[in-house]
């Protein structure tokens, strides 16, 4: 009886150690594979990732503009830039606006910009150039016509609001809102004066 037992046993052992051998290969070549195919980062970003998060280099940012020329991220370099992501049907984003234009116009000179980028996938530029009009924005308005650059940053919710230092890198992600303008001035300020 107890051969009877080891030979029904056998074939399980053998498959377990079957799928063992598969699972070990398996991951040897995974390994091997990523060693042989990963990019340094250095090779792609001076040794600086792009990400959309605090401490890494803003993502690359070149839009048309609602009106004027088109807004590109690298030609701002050297500059304190708040990265702005909004719609027009956004209550939040409407009830930030206003602090978002007087905290611009108090700090332009000495180097804010704020871009405001538009989620026009998901508006239209109708109704983006009537919330600018009626709020009476002065700041350059980006169209991310087709959501790139919402997936880029990786947007999830509006607004989305990203400060960026004088070097590219950003300082703070701040997701939702309304954001108060102590918080604007109080981060602006900041930065502002790191540069200094």
């Amino acid at each position: 009886m107890s051969g009877e037992i080891d030979n029904r046993m056998r074939p399980i052992t053998l498959d377990l150690k079957r799928w063992l051998l598969v699972m070990a290969a398996a991951l040897v070549f995974g390994g091997l594979w990523i060693r042989q195919s990963a990019v340094p980062a250095a090779a792609v970003s001076g040794g600086r990732i792009p990400s959309p998060r605090q401490g890494f280099l803003a993502p690359e940012l070149a839009l048309p503009a609602l009106e004027g020329a088109d807004v590109d991220l690298a030609d701002l370099r050297g500059q304190v830039v708040i990265v702005n992501f909004w719609a027009s049907w956004c209550p939040p984003c409407r009830a930030e606006m206003p602090a978002l234009e007087r905290t611009y116009l108090a700090h332009a000179a000495e180097g804010l910009v704020v871009v405001a980028v538009n989620a026009t996938n998901q508006d239209s530029q109708p109704a983006a150039a009537a919330f600018v009009e009626d709020m009476g924005l002065t700041f350059p308005i980006a169209l991310d016509l087709t959501g790139e650059a919402g997936r880029r940053y990786q947007v999830r919710a509006l607004p989305t609001t990203f400060f960026v230092d004088r070097q590219g890198v950003i300082q703070q992600v701040i997701i939702g809102g309304p954001m108060s303008e102590a918080t604007l001035r109080s981060t602006v300020q900041s930065l502002l004066a790191d540069a200094d």
